[in-house]
This record gives structure tokens, sequence and C-alpha cells, in this order.
């Protein structure tokens, strides 16, 4: 068993010492250096510039001479042709001559343009009449209508005085009447004569003005002779 084991441990030495010697070889051995790979190197950059492609110019063409097109777009529009109105799908036809309405457009819930007449402007509000009051130049009678009498109110003996209010417009016309005292059998003829009276207009600031003012009509019996 000793005489085993020393020759166990004689080989393993042995081992140790070839493979040290192999390592140490190797180490100091000197060999041709490897060759390094020759970098790319660019002898030469050229650098490429955009440049417009020129249009072709567009041939003259003389007075007499019909133009080739080719792929050049046409200048002026052609005529003969009506514009575009954008209603061609719709079924609308434009009118063919300007009738002075405004068209409003807009576009409906699907998508659709809606083209309608503008409505008309609102007319003016007329001028409420005013009574009468200092600082206004009043208004003059230039036509008398006298009343008719009626016979039924001469036969009764009915005399007196009605009182009326009446508008007179901007013009100078009469144009309502309202009975402030009444007599029955006289009221009628006072209403009909007022509203024939014409006067001139009732000025405020040197502008005509309709106003409300107070008439009074006077009946009396004439005794005949």
């Amino acid at each position: 068993m000793p005489q085993r084991r020393i020759v166990t441990l004689a080989s393993v030495v042995v081992h140790i010492v070839v493979l040290t010697a192999f390592l140490v070889a190797q180490v100091l051995a000197v060999g041709p250096l490897p060759i390094p790979h020759q970098p790319l190197m660019f002898d030469s950059i050229e650098f490429v510039q955009l440049k417009d492609i020129p249009v072709p110019p567009v041939p003259r063409v003389g007075p007499t001479q019909t133009p080739s097109l080719g792929n050049v777009a046409p200048i002026d529009p052609p005529e003969g042709i009506t514009k575009e109105t954008g209603l061609e799908g719709l079924g609308v036809t434009r009118p063919p001559i300007d009738t002075g309405l405004v068209v409003e457009r807009g576009v409906g819930s699907f998508g659709l343009e809606i083209v309608g007449a503008a409505p008309p402007p609102p007319e003016p509000t007329p001028q409420r009449p005013i009574h009468l009051h200092a600082g206004m130049q009043p208004p003059s009678k230039i036509v008398d209508v006298a009343p008719q009498y009626p016979p039924i109110a001469r036969a009764a003996h009915v005399e007196g005085v009605v009182i009326l209010e009446a508008v007179i417009d901007a013009d100078g016309s009469v144009t309502s009447v309202k009975v402030l005292r009444s007599i029955p059998l006289l009221d009628d003829a006072a209403v009909k004569a007022v509203r024939a009276w014409r006067f001139t207009p009732a000025r405020l600031n040197d502008q005509a003005v309709p106003v409300v003012m107070t008439v009074t009509v006077n009946f009396t019996l004439q005794p005949y002779r």
C-alpha cells in the first residue's frame, strides 16, 4: 500500500510538471502576428442636389393657329359653360335673371345645403298721433264742409253742439273721428262733416306729425222765411 501511494503521487507530480512546461512554452513562444483587416475608406463623396423640374413653356398661338394644349392646363375658361351653383344634385335650378332677392345659405342636419330667400324687411311702424301742446304748430283748416241738418232732428227741433275728437294725419287728412259729447240725432251728421274736412299738417321741430285734436260742430235751427 505505501508503494502504490508513492507511485500515484509521483504520476501526479509528473503530469503537473509536463502541463506546466507546455503552458510556459506556449506563452513564451514567438510567432507571426495576425494581419489586421483593411478599414473601409471613401475615396470621393458626391452630393446630390435637388432641382425643380422646369415647366415646359406654353407655345404661343397666332390669331389663326389652333393651340396644341397637350398636357398643359388651360388658363382661360372655355366660353359657353355656366358656373356651377352647387345645387345640381338637389334638383334646384338657379333663376336665369337677377331678381334682387338676397339668398341665405345654411346646412341641414343631413349635410345638405339649404337655400332660401331672405325675408323682406319689416314695414316701418307708423307714428302714433300726439296731442297738441305748446311748441307745436297746430293744423289749420283749409277745406270746410258744413254738416247736413238731419230732417228728423229739424222736425223735433233738436239743436246743440256735438264735441268730437279727430285724428289728423301728417298729410292733413282726417283719419278717424270719435264722439266725446253726443246728441244722438246729430252725431252722424257731425261725424260725416268732420271726415270731409282738410287741414294743413301739424308740425313739431319743423316736421309734419299726426295729431289728436278736439273739434266742435254747432247745429242751430234757422227760422223759415
